[in-house]
C-alpha cells in the first residue's frame, strides 16, 4: 500500500540554494536582522548576509583559487559568521562539509580526507585538534582559516581573504544541474569510525525548504527564534540557517547550550519559537533554574532529531504552558519527512504528517507491503531524497530501490521506546533512560528492557530496580511492561543531537546481567 501526503503536491524551485534562500518571498527589508549572537549582540541583517557571503565567495576564488565543485570544510561550534561561510561557499559554486565540533583529530582527519576538502574553516577553541588532524591531510596552512578576528599560530581569520568590496554574481544552476550538483556533504553518525558521506544536492535542499514552507504556518518575519542544535548537524544547518533566511525571521545564535544563557536569551530577546532536542526539554523540566526566568514569549517549541515521549511533553506543558510539536526526518532526506499540522492541534506525542510531494510505504521483513496499523520498515519517496552516499554505490543501492524509494531503517514498533522512556523519567530516582529490545527465549519474542541513570542520593540496588520497573508496569498495557527488567548505567549513549544510540545499548546488553 502506498501512503501519500495529505497535502497537495506543490511546485518546486528550479534554482540553486543561494538564489532560493535569498529570493525573499516575504519581502523583508535589507536592514532586517536575521542572525544575532546571543552573547555579544553582533548581528547580520538580510542585506549584510547577501553582501558578506558574495564578498567571501570572491575571496575564495581570488585569493585561494577555489573552483566550482571544490569542497570547503567547517570545523566549529555555532558562530554568528557560520552562515556567511556556508552561503559564501555555495555562492562560489562549492560544496560544504560540516564536521562535528566534538570530533577528535582522527575523526576530523578521516572526514577531511573522505570529503576531499581543500579549505578548512576552524573555531579557534578547537584549533589544536585541527592542527593535529592536518598531519594526515594535505591542506596547506594558507588554506586553513579561523572564525574570529585574531591570527593564531600563523592561521589567519577567514575575513583576511576578502577582496575588498568585490562581490561575485553567485553561480547559477539549470534545473538539471540543481538536481545533480552536490551542495552539502554531511556525515552520518558513526560510532567506531567516520560515518558515510551523505550527498545532498541543491534541488534536495530547496525542495525540502519548500515542503516545509507549505507545512509550517508558524514561522515568519515576525518570528524570533532560537535553536539548541549545532549547525554541523542537518537540523541546525537547514532550520537555523536556511529556513530562517528564507522566511526572513530572526534567530539567536549560541555556540553551545547552557540552561542559564538559554533561558536568559528567551527573556531578553522575547523569543517566540524554539527549535529543540529532547535533552533540552528534560533539562528545563528537571532544573529549578528554568522557573526563575520569564519564558512566556515562547508560542511554540518544535522538537526533532530524536523522539520525545508524550509523558515528558505533558509534564513540560504543565510547568510552562508552552506547546511542543515534533517533526521526523533523517540527514538522507534533507532532513524532514513529517511535520506537525500546528493549526489543527496535532495529537501530542505524534510526529505529524507527511510533507507535500512525498509517498511512503511500510514493508515487512520479507518485503511485503503493509497497510494501516501494521508495524514494519518505513520507505519514502520524494524530491528531498539524497543523491547517495559518497564513494559508496553499494551502500546507496542498499537503501534506495529501483523505484527511488529510500529505506529509513526505522520501524513502526508496537512498543515505542520513547513512550516507556518518558514514563521512566517521571520516577524520582531516574535522571535519564534508554529502552531497547531484548530477545527472550522463554517468551520467543523481543521484550522491552530499560537502562537508567539515577540521581544523586540514590543507590543502585535490586530493590530500586524492581521499584522502578513496577512504577512503569503499573502505567502501561501488559505488552508494554518492562519484562526484560531494569539495568543501571552511568550514561545513556547518545549522538550529538541527543538521539539515543540503541545499537550501543544492544551491544552493551550482550555482556550485562538481566535484573
Amino acid at each position: 500500500m502506498i501512503f501519500k501526503s495529505k497535502y497537495p503536491d506543490i511546485k518546486l524551485p528550479q534554482v540553486g540554494i543561494y538564489q532560493y534562500v535569498t529570493s525573499n518571498p516575504n519581502k523583508v527589508p535589507d536592514d532586517k536582522v536575521i542572525y544575532m549572537d546571543g552573547i555579544s549582540g553582533k548581528n547580520y541583517t538580510f542585506g549584510e548576509v547577501k553582501h558578506e557571503s558574495k564578498k567571501l565567495a570572491a575571496g575564495l576564488q581570488d585569493r585561494l583559487g577555489f573552483k566550482r565543485g571544490d569542497t570547503l570544510a567547517i570545523f566549529s561550534y555555532n558562530q554568528i559568521d557560520y552562515p556567511i561561510v556556508v552561503f559564501g561557499t555555495i555562492a562560489a559554486g562549492g560544496k560544504v562539509t560540516t564536521a562535528n565540533p566534538i570530533y577528535d583529530a582522527a575523526e576530523l582527519s578521516r572526514q577531511l580526507i573522505d570529503s576531499g576538502a581543500s579549505i578548512l574553516i576552524v573555531d579557534p577553541e578547537i584549533l589544536e585538534i585541527a592542527i593535529e588532524a592536518l598531519n594526515d591531510v594535505k591542506i596547506p596552512t594558507s588554506r586553513v582559516l579561523l572564525f574570529g578576528e585574531k591570527e593564531i599560530k600563523g592561521y589567519k581569520p577567514y575575513r583576511s581573504i576578502l577582496s575588498g568590496d568585490r562581490e561575485i554574481e553567485p553561480i547559477n544552476y539549470t534545473p538539471e544541474e540543481a538536481k545533480s550538483t552536490t551542495a552539502y556533504l554531511l556525515y552520518s553518525s558513526g560510532t567506531t569510525s567516520v560515518g558515510k558521506g551523505i550527498e545532498l544536492t541543491h534541488a534536495n535542499i530547496t525542495a525540502n525548504l519548500t515542503q516545509l514552507m507549505a507545512a509550517d504556518h508558524a514561522l515568519g518575519t515576525h518570528s524570533i527564534t532560537m535553536g539548541v542544535t549545532q549547525c554541523s548537524h542537518i537540523y541546525g544547518l537547514i532550520v537555523l540557517l536556511h529556513a530562517i533566511l528564507l522566511h526572513g525571521a530572526t534567530t539567536i545564535i549560541h555556540s553551545r547550550f547552557s540552561l542559564d544563557t538559554f533561558c536568559e536569551s528567551i527573556q531578553k530577546f522575547k523569543v517566540t519559537q524554539i527549535f529543540a532536542v529532547p535533552p533540552t526539554i528534560l533539562k528545563l523540566v528537571n532544573d529549578p533554574l528554568a522557573q526563575q526566568f520569564d519564558l512566556s514569549s515562547v508560542n511554540i517549541i518544535l522538537c526533532g532529531a530524536a523522539p520525545l515521549g508524550d509523558k515528558l511533553e505533558k509534564k513540560f506543558y504543565e510547568m510552562f504552558k508552552i506547546p511542543i510539536f515534533q517533526a521526523y526526518g533523517l540527514t538522507e532526506v534533507s532532513p524532514v519527512l513529517t511535520y506537525p499540522d500546528i493549526t489543527k492541534n496535532t495529537i501530542p506525542g505524534s510526529i505529524g504528517i507527511l510533507i507535500p510531494n512525498l509517498k511512503a510505504r511500510i514493508l515487512s521483513d520479507d518485503g511485503r507491503e503493509l497497510g494501516y496499523n501494521e508495524p514494519g520498515e518505513l520507505w519514502v519517496h520524494g524530491p528531498n531524497i539524497m543523491k547517495g552516499y559518497l564513494h559508496n554505490k553499494e551502500a546507496t543501492d542498499a537503501v534506495i530501490d529501483k523505484d527511488g524509494f529510500f529505506c529509513t531503517g526505522d520501524i513502526g514498533f508496537q512498543v515505542a521506546p520513547s513512550e516507556l522512556e518518558s514514563i521512566l523519567l517521571t520516577h524520582d530516582a531516574v535522571s535519564d533512560a534508554g529502552v531497547t529490545g531484548y530477545y527472550s527465549e522463554e517468551e520467543a519474542t523481543e521484550i522491552p528492557i530499560a537502562y537508567v541513570t539515577i540521581k544523586d542520593g540514590y543507590e543502585k540496588s535490586q530493590s530500586l530496580a524492581e521499584e522502578i520497573r513496577s512504577f512503569v508496569d503499573e502505567k502501561v498495557a501488559p505488552h508494554k511492561k518492562l519484562r526484560g527488567g531494569i539495568l543501571f548505567i552511568d550514561k545513556i549513549p547518545k549522538n550529538g543531537s541527543g538521539k539515543i544510540l540503541r545499537r550501543s545499548l544492544k551491544e552493551k546488553l550482550k555482556n550485562d546481567r538481566i535484573c
